[in-house]
């Protein structure tokens, strides 16, 4: 079996990773958590002179024409980077449900600018239960002549606050089962009646309330079919699980190698602390657990992009890292000892995510119940 990457994939991981280590140190990291905005404009100015915002947009709408296993390869480097920024909100969550979802006009319309850096977006999901089921979903959208109007609370909603439109899931009809009833609607982050509430985050990423009081919004918003919008939902979300697993698995490598270079340099009873056999025991079990979660996601990525099914290794991939990313992250705090945990050391920007990170697009729970019912349990 080859599990190796495409030349043109290297090409992509070894360009990503030397332009954040020039372009995205992690003292700018530490300054974007504070920072009102979230992300440095020239940043993601480069990033999309590069190519990287459209890259898995088709080259008729102004992408680059890659496949979601690219992405993941570009993902993974940005989880290594600790990026900040509307990347992921805009391309995985916006982006790639408009291109599941949206009509032919609404790809020419927003695609484009996405792919070009001048269109920031985002996904507005979860509600206060924080589920990612249709049974979650009580935000209304009710008909009204030729328009809808859209009433209720969404929380968690990744870069609201510098976004410029804003794709909503909303209940279009009630007594239905619950996966039916529900439709995607495209709205304009300055509407009317739209307010937006920056939360405050462990690890400083910019996760918003959004309230909706009367919303109007045209027919033509709607993205998809009417009442079929968890159809879309169900393939966007498969998705952004393997594309934050990617994400996970660059950050537990940098956690690993980190460690790894501590442990050689780190002297201790006048010999480095890597020749004691708990903390090789502990760098082994770290190197396992990457090595797991890059070949589990990787796999999943590669299915997604051959549009093959693959509801149970999706599932089995963001269970499985949700949780060894964390187990990697307290093996490395645990080697590092007290200088892994203060502010000016990287470490806890990785501990951090890793936290955060496994509850995004279900936790290892809520997977691990895909998985016993894809088993048939």
């Amino acid at each position: 079996m080859d599990f190796s990457l495409s030349e043109a994939q290297e090409m992509l991981r070894t360009m990503a990773r030397d332009f954040f280590i020039t372009e995205c140190p992690k003292s700018l990291v530490r300054e974007m958590a504070t920072d009102e905005r979230g992300y440095p404009p020239e940043l993601w100015g480069k990033m999309a002179e590069l190519g990287w915002m459209g890259l898995v947009f088709s080259e008729e709408y102004g992408g680059g024409g890659g496949t979601f296993l690219d992405l993941a390869v570009l993902l993974e480097e940005m989880g290594r980077a600790c990026l900040p920024g509307p990347f992921f909100s805009t391309v995985v969550l916006a982006g790639l449900t408009i291109q599941e979802a949206g009509s032919e006009q609404q790809k020419k319309e927003f695609l484009p600018q996405i792919a070009k850096g001048g269109l920031v977006a985002t996904l507005a999901l979860t509600e206060p239960s924080a589920r990612y089921t249709p049974e979650a979903i009580s935000v209304k959208a009710g008909a009204s002549g030729e328009e809808y109007i859209i009433d209720g609370t969404k929380l968690f909603v990744p870069d609201a606050h510098v976004a410029d439109y804003i794709i909503c899931v909303a209940r279009t009809k009630e007594s239905v089962p619950a996966r039916e009833g529900i439709t995607l609607f495209g709205v304009d982050a300055k509407s009317p009646g739209l307010s937006c509430t920056p939360l405050v985050t462990m690890v400083g990423d910019k996760q918003c309330e959004l309230v909706f009081d009367k919303v109007h919004l045209p027919k033509k918003n709607i993205l998809g079919e009417l009442d079929r919008g968890w159809t879309y939902i169900d393939k966007v979300l498969q998705q952004a699980a393997i594309a934050k697993c990617a994400e996970m698995v660059g950050g537990a490598q940098q956690v690993l190698e980190m460690t790894v270079s501590y442990a050689k340099e780190r002297v201790q009873f006048g010999r480095p602390i890597g020749s004691f056999q708990a903390i090789q025991h502990h760098c082994a079990n770290m190197a396992t657990d990457v090595d797991g979660c890059r070949f589990i996601t990787y796999q999943a990525a590669w299915m997604l992009s051959e549009g093959l099914a693959c509801t149970r290794e999706v599932a089995m991939a963001k269970a499985w890292v949700s949780d060894a990313f964390r187990m990697v992250s307290v093996l490395g705090q645990q080697v590092h000892g007290g200088v892994g945990f203060i502010e000016d050391h990287d470490m806890p920007l990785y501990f951090k995510r890793a936290k955060a990170w496994e509850l995004a697009f279900g936790d290892a729970d809520f997977h691990r119940e895909k998985v016993a019912q894809e088993l048939g349990l």
